[in-house]
């Protein structure tokens, strides 16, 4: 197994710092951002906290706190105000096995006084990595403030804050957690922070966060909503499994830009050892937008359909011969490949199985393709190229300078140490699980959804995301049968298919319409 693959996926949140937030090699350009000067607080509800942070493996906490500053808001929604509350500050997990508190996690909660609180749901939302603070999540898709972003374009823009009249704010209140070892979570002692570093153990102090947050604020018979992100998305998995067999019902699950099963992804994995069977599509599409194709689409859905059915049939059939003995491809599928991709007949005989790292630096002559988003390219040997994914590079230091002005300015909280959105644990993780030493968390959401029936899944995926391609979360999510309560969606966009401006409107009135969906439990 490749180090370089696990990081290649941690972008959204960085992803992967590794993966998919799942989602990398790329994420090295991201760094903690710089401390801010505490001030004296002169805002109501504001907050200084003078406690230190660190994202090292071996921080730890002795005397935590729940403190937190509470900020009255608003923002204009179709021409009203619509007023929230903010809170930003710790609170702490308890070990159910111990009873004793483990994992000080960071959050911001952004909530709406409601006539009926039991009935208004509470999403909680993460990104992935594994070490991926919720950053992406945060300022980029369905907060009540959003960075600009001017995705797929190439171009680096500053931090811009706006209110987002994406936001679901009217539909749920909205948690935003960052993993241990990221933002200002830290472990508490005996506990540090690599004590968390594992499938396992992170998503058992998820629950415990989740079950603290319920209790603290009285939202037990509110409908609970996981919404994660690349690595999320299997930590979602394993977590929604844990809170069901812990009595806390989940309503539903949002799976961003997944990555279920580790060992189906052949992006995860050297390459030849398994079938990148789950790319074609991506590359089928990425190379249409380039105008790769030959001949090129008419018809972008059909299109890609078309692309499903050769990688399930002609490929799927020539890459079991090839990889059980090597046997060549034959030319007929060769050619279809070529036609996809615009690639050379040679190209593909020498790399049938081929990976989305050298799709990426293949797919456009002279350029680099992004991993998080395909659309977004840069010339070879340019900056936008210098750590791997110029779809991150362009809007990376936007998000880190605007996750540190955020919360001094507008949130009014103060710390002494350095936000982390991003810390490079992939080598230091525990990837085991089940008893396999890459994750496959299929069965965890299939055990979540035998303990709870009505439980609802909506699966997010972009088009043009190398990180973790949309077939390959249709072929694992496969695996559950056929279920109406399992609902794919899909965007012309990347990896953070929000950071779209048209995505996410698109994606904002599908979520709308998934938890108008979600049934309301007394």
């Amino acid at each position: 197994m490749r180090a370089a693959a696990f990081v290649a996926y941690t972008a959204c949140a960085a992803l992967l710092v590794a993966c998919g937030g799942g989602g990398g090699g790329s994420s090295a350009a991201i760094t903690p951002t710089p401390p801010v000067t505490p001030t004296t607080p002169v805002v109501p509800g504001a907050f200084d906290d003078t406690l230190a942070y660190s994202s090292l493996a071996g921080g730890s906490l002795s005397a935590p706190n729940e403190n937190a500053a509470v900020i009255a808001s608003h923002i204009q929604l179709n021409g009203q105000q619509f007023n929230y509350t903010a809170t930003t500050g710790h609170l702490t997990a308890t070990d159910v096995r111990t009873g004793k508190a483990s994992a000080s996690f960071f959050y911001v909660a952004y909530t709406v006084a409601s006539a009926s609180p039991a009935k208004r749901p509470v999403t909680f939302f993460y990104n992935g990595g594994p070490g991926s603070a919720s950053t992406y999540l945060h300022l980029g898709s369905f907060g009540p403030r959003r960075l600009v972003s001017t995705i797929p374009s190439a171009t680096v823009v500053p931090a811009q804050l706006v209110d987002n009249q994406e936001t679901l704010l009217a539909q749920s209140d909205l948690v935003f957690v960052d993993a241990i070892g990221t933002g200002y979570s830290q472990a508490i002692a005996p506990n540090t922070n690599q004590t968390f570093w594992g499938v396992d153990a992170d998503a058992a102090a998820f629950r415990d966060f989740v079950q603290r947050y319920v209790a603290v604020n009285k939202r037990e018979a509110s409908p609970k909503i996981l919404f994660g992100e690349s690595y999320g998305a299997p930590r979602t998995a394993v977590l929604a499994n844990l809170l069901e067999l812990a009595g806390v019902q989940v309503a539903a699950v949002v799976l961003q830009s997944s990555i279920m099963d580790y060992n189906s992804n052949c992006g995860v994995l050297d390459p030849d050892a398994i079938s990148c069977e789950g790319y074609i599509p991506t590359y089928a599409a990425t190379s249409a937008y380039y105008q790769r194709s030959n001949p090129p689409p008419t018809d972008f859905s059909a299109y890609v359909q078309q692309a499903r059915s050769f990688a399930a049939g002609d490929y799927r059939s020539a890459m079991t011969a090839y990889l059980a003995s090597k046997v060549a491809p034959p030319a007929g599928v060769v050619a279809q490949l070529v036609g996809y991709t615009g690639l050379p007949v040679l190209t593909w005989q020498q790399n049938f199985d081929m990976g989305p790292d050298f799709y990426q630096k293949s797919a456009v002559p002279g350029k680099l393709v992004g991993r998080y988003d395909a659309r977004v390219s840069a010339p070879n040997g340019s900056a936008l190229t210098v750590d791997g994914d110029p779809s991150l590079t362009v809007i990376n230091s936007a998000f880190i300078n605007g996750i540190a002005t955020y919360l001094s300015d507008e949130l009014h909280y103060s710390a002494r140490s350095r936000y982390t959105s991003s810390n490079n644990i992939v080598e230091q993780w525990n990837f085991g699980h089940d008893g396999k030493q890459l994750p496959d968390t299929i069965p965890d959401l299939a055990a979540a959804m035998a303990l709870n029936p009505a439980m609802k899944v909506l699966a997010l995926n972009g088009y043009h995301d190398l990180a973790t391609p949309f077939h390959q979360t249709e072929l694992d999510l496969a695996r559950l049968g056929a279920n109406p309560l399992i609902v794919l969606k899909y965007y012309a966009s990347g990896h953070m298919t929000y950071l779209d401006d048209t995505a996410r409107r698109a994606q904002q009135m599908d979520l709308i319409n998934f938890y108008n969906s979600v049934t309301v439990t007394p």
